[in-house]
């Protein structure tokens, strides 16, 4: 049988960090998922250091991206996005840490047939992470939809690419600018938002992301131009968009 839910993981070079993210990924309350592992042409030891996770989990599936897709996180996450088998999609980055209780309450909220994603807080560290973690399952919530959509351009509402579970139905007519390098999440939820998908956001972290220089956001923020130049395409992409609606 299919899974309930696919895991996309991109990843590139990332033997310092990954193997923690996938023992946090098995560390999941909620256990009916696959990983699918996108390699997009590392050169480092990712294959070797997580080989033996890979022989242990049957539910863990590296790949590397086909020319079909252009390099970069998008065509790797496109590239996931058509091999998915499960109903439900998140995307988890190769050096974060995911709550245990991240897949389980997701889903329990997608539940709800009138609900199409459920948003998440999401929490950085620097360094080692602390494992000491708040499993209680009170929360309060709100739900979202295209009347939200000023709030989720201007980040109010962050929609951040691992703070979020969809089903899968939102990825029908919606995939990833594989031309842009940075903001494709933003740039891409921002459609899916606005074409009408309804969904819940809960008050609770269930997300750690890792920050460090060697990283997009990190480039971002130092000023790569690069990184800049891609943002700028991306504010054009969701100013064209919400005229065509």
């Amino acid at each position: 049988m299919n899974p309930k839910v696919s895991i996309i993981m991109a990843t590139y070079n990332r033997e310092q960090f990954i193997a923690e993210t996938l023992l946090s990924i098995q560390k999941q309350t909620y256990q009916d998922w696959e990983c699918l592992i996108i390699d997009d042409g590392g050169t480092d030891k990712t294959h070797e250091v997580i080989s033996p996770i890979l022989q242990q989990d049957s539910r863990f599936h590296f790949l590397k991206r086909t020319n079909d897709y252009k390099k970069g996180l998008s065509g790797c996450r496109n590239y996931g996005l058509d091999l998915a088998k499960g109903g439900h999609i998140i995307f988890f980055d190769d050096d974060d840490i995911p709550h245990p209780q991240n897949l389980e309450l997701c889903v329990q909220e997608l539940e709800d047939d009138a609900i199409s994603f459920c948003r998440y807080e999401r929490n950085t560290f620097v360094g080692d992470f602390h494992y000491q973690l708040d499993y209680s399952k009170q929360y309060t919530s709100f739900y979202i939809d295209k009347k939200d959509i000023l709030k989720v351009v201007n980040n109010e509402l962050q929609f951040n690419s691992t703070s979020i579970m969809w089903k899968k139905i939102c990825f029908e007519a919606n995939r990833f600018a594989e031309n842009v390098m940075y903001a494709e999440d933003w740039e891409l939820y921002t459609r899916i938002v606005s074409s009408g998908f309804r969904g819940i956001s809960i008050d609770k972290c269930l997300f750690y992301g890792r920050k460090h220089t060697n990283s997009m956001t990190g480039e971002y923020y130092s000023n790569d131009p690069f990184r800049r130049e891609s943002f700028t395409e991306c504010i054009v992409l969701v100013v064209q968009n919400l005229k065509n609606k």
